[in-house]
C-alpha cells in the first residue's frame, strides 16, 4: 500500500513482492505498509496491519503492525475507497 500515491499491489507471494513492484513504478519506501485486506469482513475489520516491511525503526516504527494511528486512519480510508465499503 502506497499511503501517498493512494494505491496497492496486491497477489504477490510477499509483501516483499509488492513492495518491489511499487518501489519500480516510483512509490518510495517511506510511504509504503505492508497489509492484508480481507473484503467480506466489516470495513472496521477489513484491514489487518502485519507485514514484516512495517518494521522500520528509522521511521519510528519497530514493529510488524502500523503503530501511527493517523497512517492506520489514512490506509482504511484508502482501501475502503479501491476496496468499496
Amino acid at each position: 500500500m502506497d499511503v501517498r500515491q493512494e494505491l496497492m499491489a496486491i497477489g504477490g507471494e510477499l509483501h516483499a513482492d509488492e513492495e518491489a513492484v511499487l518501489i519500480e513504478q516510483g512509490s518510495r519506501q517511506a510511504d509504503l505498509w505492508g497489509i492484508n485486506i480481507f473484503p467480506a469482513r466489516p470495513p472496521a475489520e477489513r484491514v489487518e496491519f502485519d507485514s514484516m516491511i512495517n518494521v522500520r525503526p528509522a521511521q519510528g516504527n519497530r514493529s510488524r503492525s502500523v503503530e501511527d494511528a493517523a497512517t492506520r486512519r489514512r490506509i482504511q480510508e484508502i482501501v475502503t475507497r479501491l476496496v468499496g465499503a
